[in-house]
């Protein structure tokens, strides 16, 4: 069963990312690619997993400040073999990882494994937290405890 975001994020909604674990500075997402995300290879596209990267090493910050937004300063990414598109359902798996953060920032690791478990590519980055003030989203009262 997947988790709720804590965000309303159209673009992630519309990829079909999931969200299987947010806690304690760590996460994990699924994304099962359709043939839109993918290249001329046939392959999930290169701009595609830099996005589910993007959120994967997002989510692994805000779990552990989960009353921030958050928002990315930097990445690099490295490419290990391809990402395949999902023939039968199965996802794409990525983890995320905080490796250490201060009152503001975020400094996060992020890996995507094909449905194998082979290590198709990964990234660290610096992320920003930012009041829930400031996000776009955000609606004065409580936060939802979805």
């Amino acid at each position: 069963m997947s988790l709720d975001f804590g965000a309303v994020i159209p673009f992630v909604h519309h990829l079909g990312f999931t969200l299987e674990r947010f806690e304690g500075g760590e996460s994990t997402l699924h994304f099962a690619p359709r043939p839109e995300h993918c290249n001329s290879f046939g392959v999930s596209h290169g701009g595609a997993v830099m996005t589910f990267l993007d959120v994967i090493m997002a989510t692994a910050a805000r779990s552990a400040n989960v009353h921030s937004g958050i928002v990315t300063i930097e990445m690099k990414t490295s490419f290990m073999r391809p990402a395949p598109a999902s023939k039968h359902g199965e996802p794409l798996v990525g983890k995320g990882r905080l490796l250490h953060r201060t009152r503001t920032m975020a400094f996060v690791e992020g890996a995507i494994y094909d449905p194998a478990g082979q290590l198709c590519a990964t990234a660290t980055g610096t992320f920003k937290y930012v009041a829930p003030a400031e996000r776009p989203d955000h609606t004065p009262g409580p936060l939802p405890t979805d």
